[in-house]
């Protein structure tokens, strides 16, 4: 059996070739413009050139590899909206979960409803075009998160996996949706159709290859990472970075409320951030100009001294989800001295990278949840370095999979479990996910970055009334 695993992020968008038993066959990555969009706050991406890379992806692998793919699955980034005909064609740029503007309808919402979050769904986006956009929203049959757009895509059927609570629904309506026009409900995991002769032709693949539903990227990489049993967590890497660990009982720790995982019985608690993975390219391209290779800054990273000689780093550079959820948060470097390098400024964020994970952690450990292990994944889980450096910070021993690319593994089993005969999801992520090492804290730093922690705390709430729009 091999499964074709799709991962639309939002700096790339990959595509891995799996054999049966979670073996990579190959997998293939094309760069994405970091979101941009028209107007203050705005952040889109236009689904055509998702669209251009699956399909040049998609014809190398088949090429190398074969044609003969016995499953489809996509995961990706959210929530993400993709407004489209009924034929899955988009009718305008993606609005991706970095947007800010519309901010002020989610806000309607919960105060209409007192859903947050991922319970609005796609509604604050979708209300936002009915408003601003009415041309467009009149030529939309359908709003679409990016897995789902991609399965419709691909088969030409219009699925949601997760539908807003009917009150939510009913609020969208009440501040200036016309229809939901959200599409009939799909669990993931479960085939939406069969690849359409169309969407065969231009990925270069047989028709009739089965479609099966995905999920958001970080639930994919919880499961493609292979976290099974209670008190296994994961940093889910990426563009914004993220922590979560999985639970046996359903029961809230401090401001997290426990979501479903993709297996019975089990839990997760946690949240996202929003730019500790761009935070170092932002220093490669933006400060350093791409004059010098990323991998070469992180060995910089590495040979300055843990704690980058008292130099810290506030990795707000797209505002900040969990735990403060302030989208005007701004980044900061604080500490600077004549004294420190670029190498000092690649270990902040390395370790900034840590303290968010920390930040996000620390009132599930305050709660009373056992955290056990923390499984790294995407592209920063490539980075000895940054493994380390996270180990030590967090005080979490570090696992690092065989397959860092936990998303496409997690997309894998879904497409397997689909198409092969009933084998169940956590069978098979104990039977595919294979452990490469671990990385044990270093305690002789445990003292040095618990401090340092206590400054990192600090900063966000000292340079609050310093914003410029504070003033």
């Amino acid at each position: 059996m091999r499964v074709l695993a799709i991962d639309l992020g939002t700096a790339a968008v990959r595509a891995g070739l799996f054999d049966e038993g979670g073996h990579v066959l190959a997998i293939e990555r094309r760069p994405l413009h970091e979101p941009d969009g028209a107007g203050a706050g705005s952040a889109e991406q236009d689904p055509h050139a998702w669209w251009a890379a699956i399909t040049d992806m998609t014809r190398s692998l088949a090429e190398t590899h074969g044609r003969t793919i016995d499953a489809i699955c996509a995961v990706g980034q959210g929530p993400t909206c993709i407004a489209t005909d009924a034929h899955g064609i988009p009718t305008r740029p993606a609005i991706t979960w970095r947007d800010l503007r519309t901010d002020e309808v989610a806000a309607e919402l919960t105060a209409a409803t007192g859903a947050s979050g991922w319970d609005l769904g796609l509604m604050p986006e979708s209300v936002w075009i009915a408003r601003h956009d009415p041309e467009t929203a009149a030529a939309t049959s359908w709003y679409l998160g990016t897995w789902e757009w991609l399965a419709c895509r691909l088969t030409g059927a219009a699925r949601a996996t997760a539908r807003p609570p009917s009150a939510v629904l009913e609020a969208a309506a009440g501040v200036g949706l016309e229809s939901a026009k959200i599409p009939p409900s799909i669990a993931t995991g479960e085939v939406v159709g069969s690849l359409s002769v169309e969407a065969a032709a231009e990925l270069g693949l047989s028709s009739d290859v089965p479609v099966v539903a995905g999920t958001f990227d970080a639930a994919a990489s919880v499961l493609g990472a292979g976290l099974t049993e209670a008190g296994q967590s994961i940093d889910v890497g990426g563009a914004a970075g993220g922590f979560a660990v999985m639970t046996d009982t359903p029961i809230p720790a401090g401001p997290y409320r426990p979501l479903d995982s993709l297996l019975p019985d089990r839990w997760l608690l946690g949240g996202a951030m929003a730019a500790t993975g761009s935070s170092l390219d932002w220093l490669v391209w933006n400060v350093l100009g791409g004059s010098i290779e990323r991998d070469r800054v992180v060995v910089e990273a590495s040979e300055t001294p843990p704690g980058a000689d008292g130099l810290l780093f506030l990795p707000y550079l797209a505002g900040e989800r969990d735990p403060i959820h302030d989208p005007a948060a701004r980044g900061a470097f604080v500490g600077l001295t004549l004294l420190h390098h670029r190498g000092h400024l690649a270990r902040a964020i390395l370790e900034a990278a840590a303290f968010a994970i920390r930040h996000v952690a620390s009132p599930i450990v305050a709660a009373g949840v056992p955290i056990s292990e923390m499984r790294v994944a995407g592209g920063p889980a490539r980075s000895e370095v940054w493994n380390r450096i996270k180990a030590d910070v967090t005080g979490f021993p570090v696992v690092v999979p065989a397959v860092r690319e936990t998303a496409l593994m997690g997309a894998a089993i879904l497409g397997q479990a689909a198409v092969g005969g009933g084998a169940d999801l956590a069978a098979l992520a104990r039977a595919e996910v294979r452990i490469d090492h671990r990385i044990d804290p270093d305690p002789t730093l445990r003292d040095m970055y618990d401090a340092a922690y206590e400054r990192y705390l600090g900063i966000y709430p000292a340079l609050a009334d310093a914003r410029a729009d504070r003033r």
